[in-house]
C-alpha cells in the first residue's frame, strides 16, 4: 500500500522500507526519487522535520518535563532551607577549634594563671632547690649572711659573694621572689628573708688512683637548700 503525503514514518523507521516503497513515498510527496537508499531515507527525514515546523512537543517529552511547583510552597521550602543553613553556620562558629600540641596557636595562646587574693596577716612564700652540687657546710656559710635581710639587700650580698655556691643560692632567691609575685603579686621591696637553711643530700662516691696502685675514695656531697620569704618586718 502506497502511503499518502501526510503519512508518518513506520514503526521501524524509514530504514525498514524497501527502495521501491521509499521512492513511492517520495513521489507522493513530490520529492525527487533518485539516489541511493541512504539518500532517500535522509530526504524523507528532512521532509518530516520541515513538515513538523512548530508542532507541539510529543507527549513523552511533556511527561518527562517536571511539573512546576506551587509558588507559595516553593517560597516556604526555600525559606526553610535558608534557615537551616544559617543554623548550621552558627553551630559551626560556636564549636571550639581543635588545637594540636606544638602548633602555632597553642604556642602563642598561653593563658596566665590568675593570682590568688592576698590574705590578711603575714604571708610566707617558699622555694626549694634539691641535689645542688655543693657541700652543705659551704652553702650554710653563705646562707648565714642573708638570713633576716631584706630581699634587695640579700641579692646584693649574693651577687658579690666570693663562693661559687652563692650563684645557686641567688637563683633560688629569685625563684622565691617569682613565686611571691605570681601567687600574691608581691614585689621584692615588700619581702624579707625569713628562713634560709641547708639540708644534707645524698653523697656521690668516687675513687681516685694514688701511688703504689692504691685507690682513695672521694665523697662528692650534695645539698637541699630552702629559702622562705615573708612580709613581716623590714629586715636588718
Amino acid at each position: 500500500m502506497t502511503p499518502d503525503r501526510q503519512s508518518a514514518p513506520p514503526e521501524g523507521g524509514w530504514e525498514s522500507l524497501k527502495v521501491d516503497e521509499l521512492k513511492q513515498e517520495l513521489e507522493a510527496r513530490g520529492l525527487p526519487k533518485s539516489g541511493t537508499k541512504a539518500e532517500l531515507i535522509a530526504r524523507l527525514a528532512d521532509d518530516d522535520v520541515a513538515q513538523a515546523g512548530s508542532a507541539p512537543a510529543p507527549a513523552a517529552e511533556k511527561e518527562a518535563a517536571p511539573p512546576e511547583p506551587d509558588s507559595e510552597e516553593a517560597q516556604e521550602a526555600s525559606e526553610d532551607a535558608a534557615a537551616a543553613s544559617d543554623a548550621d553556620e552558627e553551630a559551626a562558629e560556636k564549636q571550639p577549634k581543635s588545637r594540636r600540641r606544638g602548633s602555632a596557636e597553642t604556642g602563642t595562646g598561653t593563658t596566665r594563671r590568675q593570682p590568688a587574693a592576698r590574705p590578711e596577716g603575714v604571708l610566707v612564700v617558699r622555694a626549694r632547690a634539691r641535689y645542688v652540687r655543693s657541700a652543705p657546710r659551704k652553702a650554710r656559710l653563705v646562707m648565714n649572711h642573708i638570713r633576716g635581710k631584706r630581699v634587695e639587700h640579700a641579692q646584693a650580698i649574693l651577687s658579690h659573694a666570693p663562693r661559687v655556691v652563692s650563684g645557686d643560692i641567688l637563683k633560688l632567691l629569685n625563684s622565691a621572689i617569682a613565686n611571691a609575685e605570681s601567687a600574691y603579686e608581691l614585689g621584692a621591696d615588700e619581702l624579707t628573708v625569713h628562713r634560709a637553711y641547708v639540708d644534707e643530700g645524698p653523697t656521690i662516691k668516687r675513687f681516685r688512683p694514688r701511688a703504689l696502685g692504691r685507690a682513695t675514695p672521694i665523697h662528692k656531697r650534695t645539698s637541699h637548700m630552702t629559702i622562705e620569704l615573708t612580709t613581716d618586718g623590714n629586715g636588718r
